[in-house]
């Protein structure tokens, strides 16, 4: 009793986080230049989240490919996961530009000098090739892939090193253990900065309300609302048939099981705060530590749905407002332009508007100017684009999890169901790291889920001896 009590007290802190959104909407309509000084504190407490992701990813990527006997099996997810990535992403951007040629944004707009500026300077935040993304995965020392707060580079070392521990065996056992104590520690950590969040939520939507202003979002109504309108329509009906089809799992479910999240990326405007609770409850879900360590940090940079449908919408409006529309070949050739160039975004604010300029001034120099149009309620959509996106890495985590059997149905059914609580306290529930793997070489227990197998004391299964 004395758990669930102070389980629910984490309602409190949600409560204050709604609170503290709408305290800070009234703050930026009322006294708009404090409002903007209050930034800083929705900026530190996304970097307080932020530093938590590597060790995060890094303990569930070891813990789970380190417990798993076959290699093959890692490199399965990972390819089956990217395939769809790709697939996903394509889609995105093809209802991006049928959404975007219905309404027609962009009709009456005005660039001035000071528009055209801020199109130039996010252009130039963008440059990056191909090659320079690819080489730079690999971070400068091992150590450098957890200061750098890169997510690819953690999810390179994380690999390593877990295959390594995997090639061990039974002497990789107390590197488990020790890492999984580690794990607890660190989701305790990231427990307690939670609790700065109705902090860091009210500075962060003072601060956009005050510097938008409600001039800027009556004139770019259409193309905001818009958006906001094809995210929705995306996520219930598109992700929501394929996770019925696939899982049977309906996705109002699943988004009612990740309100908080959803709440906390509402607040913050950026996808990145919710990673670390997003591997936690998708674990909790009965999906494989494997599964989850591999398919959401890689989400994170490949499968951005919401960025995809940005681009395309966006571009259309840039095209419109400037007067030079782009014709039906123009825009394949955008689309296709696009799926490379959304590559690298990460779930982060402003990333969107960087690649929207970096990959015009590759392939429409013209149009690059006309990207300061969309400046002014970028953070607004910004908040669509980054709750898409977790949408989406949630929907692929189940749904890959499904495809390699490996996931608990019944588990799914039960946590959805609310029969099996998240544990806020903690955000790690050591009695269950999702299903065995099939290559686990442990006994099968009652509903399928590792009871008696050698364990890291935080309940992952570890791999027995095979030498």
């Amino acid at each position: 009793m004395a758990t669930a009590a102070k389980r629910d007290r984490t309602h409190y802190l949600y409560i204050a986080v709604i609170a503290a959104v709408v305290l800070g909407i009234l703050v930026g309509f009322v006294a708009p230049s404090l409002a903007v000084e209050l930034k800083p504190l929705g900026t530190g407490f996304v970097n307080l989240i932020k530093m938590m992701i590597s060790p995060i990813i890094f303990c569930t990527i070891v813990l789970g490919v380190g417990s798993v006997r076959k290699a093959a099996k890692v490199g399965a997810v990972g390819g089956l996961a990217l395939g769809y990535f790709i697939v996903m992403s394509t889609v995105a951007l093809a209802i991006g530009l049928v959404v975007g040629n219905f309404l027609e944004p962009g009709h009456g707009m005005q660039l001035t000098d000071e528009l055209r500026g801020a199109g130039e300077a996010q252009a130039g935040e963008a440059s990056e090739s191909t090659v320079d993304f690819l080489i730079g995965i690999i971070p400068t020392t091992m150590v450098s892939a957890f200061t750098g707060g890169e997510v690819l580079q953690t999810l390179l070392i994380a690999l390593l090193v877990g295959f390594a521990v995997q090639a061990l065996g039974k002497s990789g056992e107390p590197i488990l253990a020790g890492i999984g104590h580690i794990q607890r520690l660190v989701f305790r950590v990231l427990a307690m900065i939670m609790w700065a969040a109705p902090v860091g939520a009210f500075g962060a939507i003072a601060a956009v309300v005050g510097e938008t202003g409600v001039d800027a979002l009556k004139s770019l109504a259409v193309i905001m609302i818009g958006f906001y309108v094809t995210c929705l329509v995306f996520v219930v009906v598109v992700l929501g048939a394929l996770l019925r089809i696939c899982t049977g799992v309906n996705i109002l479910k699943l988004l009612k099981y990740l309100g908080r999240e959803f709440l906390l990326i509402l607040s913050t405007s950026s996808s990145e705060s919710a990673l670390p609770r997003l591997i936690a409850k998708m674990e909790h879900l009965g999906i494989s530590k494997p599964v989850v360590g591999i398919t959401v940090p890689t989400g994170y940079s490949f499968n951005l749905d919401g960025t995809a449908i940005y681009l395309t919408m966006a571009s259309l409006f840039v095209a419109e407002a400037m007067g030079n529309p782009l014709s039906l070949g123009e825009q394949v050739s955008l689309l296709l332009f696009m799926i490379i160039a959304s590559k690298g975004a990460a779930g982060v604010t402003g990333a969107g508007l960087a690649t929207l300029a970096g990959g015009l001034q590759s392939h429409r120099p013209e149009l690059v100017d006309g990207v300061g149009l969309i400046v002014g309620i970028d953070r607004f959509m910004s908040e669509a684009r980054a709750m898409t996106n977790f949408a989406g890495n949630a929907v692929a985590t189940l749904l890959i999890g499904t495809w390699t059997k490996e996931v608990d149905r019944d588990r799914v059914q039960k946590v959805l169901a609310g029969e099996l609580p998240f544990d806020e306290k903690t955000l790690v529930d050591d009695g269950h790291g999702g299903p065995a793997p099939e290559d686990v070489e442990a006994p099968p227990a009652k509903d399928g889920l590792v009871k008696d197998a050698p364990q890291a004391d935080g309940g992952v299964p570890l791999q027995k001896s095979t030498t």
